[in-house]
């Protein structure tokens, strides 16, 4: 099957989405402070191990457009399937797009043969914060208050690539300008991204539904919430398996692709060929 770069229509706008490599299709979606770009490095171990593997932009980020509608996160990834073609998919998602694959995982169940969370949150669920993290996260709404795009941006750098209290040097500066370089355009003052519409039952009341093979995958530099969240779904969803990987934060497909890429090919290795 070719590779395909183009473009899926959704009411009132467009996504940009990517399919590379041919086999069981696996959906990856991006975190809140990047685009597709963010997948470039874990896509070609998939290639290689012999899956197709679809990503997209979200309303509103990279190449997709957004327009200041109400609209369904879970509807535009189900149209991103139909769009590549794929009836079914394994599908990956981290920080909030981890919360988006979860509640169309229990919306849609019928189109996924496994869910991959990767350092994500639950909708409903609240894993608390540490002092110094609402300290931060204060600051952070200070700095939006102000239209301070550049505080911003930064202060993304430090909460989720480095690690809260993490020193600057820990992550490669590549990796950090590269994040700076997606998340400093979603930041600026006036950044339309569309009106969400929630899942109706928040997910984590209906964790208990999940019935297909479910991965949680978090790093141990990761925000207390988060950490707190991936042992939630761990201990909630039916068979769920709960990896923590060691000296990593929150964009793990970015800090350790390899690593990552090699635990989703594991996971997915037991199952039947799907399409």
């Amino acid at each position: 099957m070719p590779d395909l770069d183009t473009n899926v229509d959704v009411p009132g706008d467009r996504l940009r989405v990517l399919a590379e490599g041919d086999g069981p299709p696996i959906l990856l979606v991006h975190s809140a402070i990047v685009d597709l770009r963010s997948w470039d490095a874990v896509v070609p171990p998939l290639v290689a191990a012999g899956y197709r593997v679809i990503r997209y932009d979200t309303r509103g980020y990279g190449n997709s457009t957004a327009e200041d509608v109400d609209f369904s996160n879970r509807a535009d990834l189900i149209a991103v399937l139909d769009g590549v073609g794929a009836g079914h998919a394994a599908v990956v998602g981290n920080s909030r797009d981890a919360m988006i694959a979860l509640d169309t995982v229990l919306e849609s169940p019928d189109r996924f043969v496994a869910f991959v969370w990767v350092g994500g949150g639950i909708g409903g669920f609240d894993g608390g914060a540490t002092p110094e993290e609402i300290t931060l996260y204060e600051e952070g709404d200070a700095l939006e208050g102000a239209g301070d795009a550049d505080g911003l941006a930064d202060l993304d750098i430090r909460a989720w690539v480095d690690g809260i209290g993490q020193p600057s040097t820990r992550v490669p500066t590549a990796i950090r300008e590269a994040v700076r370089e997606m998340d400093r355009p979603l930041v600026e003052p006036g950044r339309v991204f569309g009106k969400p519409i929630p899942l109706a039952t928040v997910a984590n009341e209906r964790l208990s539904e999940i019935r297909m093979p479910t991965l949680a995958v978090v790093g141990e530099l990761d925000s207390s919430g988060t950490r707190a969240s991936a042992a939630r779904l761990a201990d909630t969803v039916p068979g769920a398996r709960l990896i923590s990987i060691p000296d990593v934060a929150h964009l793990i497909g970015m800090e350790v692709p390899d690593r990552l890429a090699a635990l989703i090919v594991e996971f997915l290795a037991p199952l039947p060929r799907w399409s």
